[in-house]
C-alpha cells in the first residue's frame, strides 16, 4: 500500500501498543517537509535554496497533496515566491493531523479517545494494520543498517527524518549515535541524480532550520 512521506512520518511516530503520538512537534516539521518534498517531486511546487514557487495546480490524484496545493496557491496570494521556512511553520501543526487522517482512510491506524482522569481527554491511534509499519521499518533498516542503497522517496524520508531529530521513532533499538552519521550520508544525496539530491538537500535545510530555531526557543 503506498502512504505519503508525511502519513509515513506519522505512523513512526505512533506508539504501537497505545497510539499515542510521540515527539509530536518535531514529527510535524518532517512531516510538513514530506507533504512539501513530495510536490517538488510531482514537480506542483520549487524549493530553490529559501523560497518555495508555485510550478502547477494540476491535481497529484492523492488527496492529502492535493489540498496543500490549494493552500499554497492561496497562501502565496499572488506573489511569485515565499519563504519555504515560513510555509514549514505555518502547516506543520496541521500537517500531523492531516497524516492522521489519511492513515484512518487507510485503515491503517483507528482512532480512539483517551481519557485521562481529571485532566483531559487524549485522541489515540492503534494499529489496526501492523504490516505496513512493519514493511516500513525493514525498507528503513535496510538502507541505513545494512547499507543498500535508497530509492528516491526513502532517501526522502531518511533525510526528513534526521533533519528533525526524530532518529529514535526510525530505529527505537538503536542509539542515535548509530545510525544518524549513515542518515546524513544519505541526506547528503551522493547517490542521486542532481534533482532530486538539490530536492532533498533543501528540503532537509528548510526543516533543519526551523528545528533548530524552535528547539532553542522552548529553551530560553
Amino acid at each position: 500500500m503506498a502512504i505519503t512521506l508525511a502519513e509515513e512520518v506519522v505512523l513512526l511516530s505512533l506508539d504501537g501498543a497505545s497510539g499515542a503520538a510521540r515527539q509530536r512537534q518535531s514529527a510535524g516539521w518532517a512531516a510538513a517537509g514530506g507533504i512539501l518534498l513530495e510536490l517538488v517531486m510531482a514537480e506542483r511546487v520549487s524549493v530553490t535554496g529559501k523560497y518555495l514557487e508555485l510550478r502547477s495546480t494540476a491535481p497529484t490524484g492523492e488527496r492529502l497533496l492535493d489540498g496543500r496545493i490549494l493552500m499554497i496557491e492561496s497562501w502565496l496570494r499572488g506573489r511569485s515566491k515565499r519563504r519555504v521556512t515560513d510555509w514549514l511553520t505555518k502547516d506543520h501543526a496541521k500537517a500531523v493531523g492531516a497524516a492522521l487522517d489519511g492513515l484512518g482512510e487507510r485503515g491503517i491506524v483507528g482512532s480512539q479517545v483517551h481519557k485521562v482522569p481529571g485532566v483531559f481527554t487524549q485522541r489515540r491511534y492503534p494499529e489496526a494494520d501492523a504490516a505496513v509499519k512493519r514493511e516500513l521499518r525493514d525498507r528503513l533498516g535496510a538502507v541505513v543498517l545494512a547499507g543498500a542503497d535508497p530509492d528516491g522517496r526513502t532517501a526522502g524520508l531518511i533525510a526528513l527524518l534526521h533533519a528533525a531529530g526524530l532518529h529514535r521513532l526510525a530505529f527505537p533499538d538503536r542509539p542515535s549515535r548509530l545510525v544518524a552519521p549513515r542518515m546524513g550520508e544519505i541526506a547528503a544525496g551522493q547517490w542521486a541524480g542532481e534533482g532530486v539530491r538539490a530536492a532533498i538537500r533543501d528540503m532537509y535545510a528548510a526543516v533543519a532550520a526551523v528545528t533548530v530555531v524552535m528547539a532553542a526557543s522552548t529553551t530560553v
